[in-house]
C-alpha cells in the first residue's frame, strides 16, 4: 500500500512539471485571439498634411515629393481670369528661354515634378495662369513678368517666389530695408539662366550683385586695408542677410559686435579688464569694408586714441600729424604703433596687471 502511494505521487509530481514547461508552448501554438477593434481615428487632433492623399499615379511619386510636385500656380491680380495652359503651351512660343533655362535648379526640380505628375504646374508655378497672355502676348501683366517694365506689380513678383521660398532666411522680408525700397526678387536673382554658382543671382557671385546698387561700400574694399572680399574668401552675405532681419543693416546676428565674433572669436572675451569703447561697437574703431588706416581703423593712431583719452594720465601733449614719424615734431609716443607700443592689449586682458591692458 505505501508503495502505491509512493507511486501515485511520483506520477503526480510528473504531470505537474509537464504542464509548466509545455504548455507556454502549446499556447504558443494556438490560434492568436483576434485583436480588440481600435478606437475611432479622428483627424481633426492632427496637423493636415498631404500623406492622406490618394496613391500617386507614377512610380516616381509614390517614392516621395519630387521638385515642384506639390507647387501651386500663383495669382495675378492683372489677370484674374485666366486659366492654366499647361507647360507644352509656353514652350512651343519659347523655346530659346526653354533652352536656357535647362540648365538651372528650377529646372531639375520641375522637369522631375512633371515626369512625375504631367499635370504639375512649371512654367505657370512662377508665371501664373497663361491662357489670356497665350490668347494676345502683347498684353502686359497678362502673365506675371520678372522685369521692370513687364507690366506686374512688385508684390505679385515677390509673392510668386515667397509661394516656395517663404521662411527660414526669409522670414524677416516683410517690412525690411528691401521690401521697402520696392525691390523685386528678380533685382537680384534671375531664375531663368544659371550666371552664378549659388543663389541663381543676376551676376556671377553674391558680391557683385550687391554692388549693382553699393557701389559706395564695394569701393571701400578697394582701400589699402579691407576685409578679403575681392579675394573671394567671403562675400556681403558672410555677415548680411539680404532678405531681411531684425536690424537696419541687415546683420545676420543682433548687434555689430556679435557679428564680428563669427571670425575673430579671439576678441569676444570674457575679459578680467575690458574697454569699454570695444565691449560696447566694434565700428567705433574699425570701419567694417575697407580703411586707409592700419587694421581697418577709422583714424590713425594715436589720433584714434585721443577721441577719447586726451589729456589723461599722460604729459599733457595733443598729438596732431606734426608728431608722427614723417611730421615737423616726432614724438615717441606717436611712433611705430603709437599709443599701443604700451597698451597692446586694447581689445581687453587677463593679466592681473593689465588695468592699463599693458598685457
Amino acid at each position: 500500500m505505501k508503495k502505491l502511494l509512493g507511486a501515485t505521487a511520483v506520477l503526480a509530481a510528473f504531470a505537474f512539471a509537464a504542464v509548466q514547461w509545455f504548455g507556454p508552448v502549446s499556447a504558443q501554438m494556438a490560434e492568436p485571439e483576434a485583436p480588440a477593434a481600435p478606437a475611432a481615428f479622428d483627424a481633426s487632433k492632427l496637423p493636415s498634411t498631404h500623406f492622406g492623399a490618394e496613391q500617386p499615379s507614377s512610380m516616381h511619386a509614390s517614392l516621395g515629393a519630387p521638385g515642384f510636385s506639390h507647387a501651386s500656380v500663383p495669382a495675378n491680380p492683372l489677370s484674374p481670369e485666366a486659366k492654366p495652359v499647361g507647360q507644352q503651351v509656353c514652350t512651343a512660343c519659347h523655346a530659346k528661354e526653354t533652352q536656357n533655362f535647362a540648365h538651372t535648379t528650377h529646372a531639375l526640380g520641375m522637369d522631375a515634378a512633371f515626369a512625375a505628375n504631367p499635370d504639375t504646374p512649371t512654367c505657370e508655378a512662377c508665371h501664373g495662369p497663361g491662357s489670356r497672355h497665350a490668347q494676345d502676348p502683347s498684353v502686359p501683366g497678362a502673365i506675371i513678368a520678372f522685369t521692370r517694365n513687364g507690366g506686374s506689380p512688385v508684390t505679385a513678383q515677390t509673392g510668386a517666389c515667397l509661394g516656395c521660398h517663404s521662411g527660414g532666411p526669409r522670414d524677416h522680408w516683410a517690412g525690411s530695408i528691401h521690401e521697402r525700397g520696392d525691390l523685386s526678387c528678380s533685382d537680384c536673382h534671375n531664375p531663368m539662366a544659371k550666371f552664378s554658382m549659388e543663389g541663381l543671382t543676376a551676376r556671377q557671385s553674391i558680391s557683385e550683385t550687391c554692388a549693382t546698387c553699393h557701389k559706395d561700400i564695394r569701393q571701400q574694399f578697394n582701400r589699402r586695408s579691407h576685409m578679403p572680399l575681392p579675394e573671394g574668401q567671403l562675400s556681403c552675405a558672410d555677415c548680411h542677410n539680404p532678405h531681411g532681419t531684425l536690424n537696419a543693416v541687415l546683420l545676420k546676428t543682433d548687434t555689430v559686435n556679435e557679428t564680428c565674433y563669427q571670425c575673430h572669436a579671439e576678441k569676444r572675451g570674457p575679459f578680467l579688464f575690458e574697454h569699454a569703447p570695444v565691449r560696447d561697437n566694434c565700428v567705433n574703431c574699425h570701419t567694417p569694408h575697407g580703411s586707409n588706416q592700419h587694421a581697418l581703423l577709422v583714424a590713425p593712431i594715436p589720433m584714434l586714441c585721443q577721441q577719447c583719452h586726451t589729456h589723461l594720465n599722460h604729459p599733457n601733449d595733443l598729438m596732431t600729424s606734426a608728431n608722427i614719424g614723417t611730421g615737423t615734431n616726432p614724438d615717441w609716443k606717436a611712433m611705430s604703433r603709437g599709443c599701443i607700443n604700451c597698451h597692446a592689449q586694447v581689445h581687453g586682458s587677463n593679466n592681473p596687471s593689465g588695468a592699463r591692458l599693458h598685457q
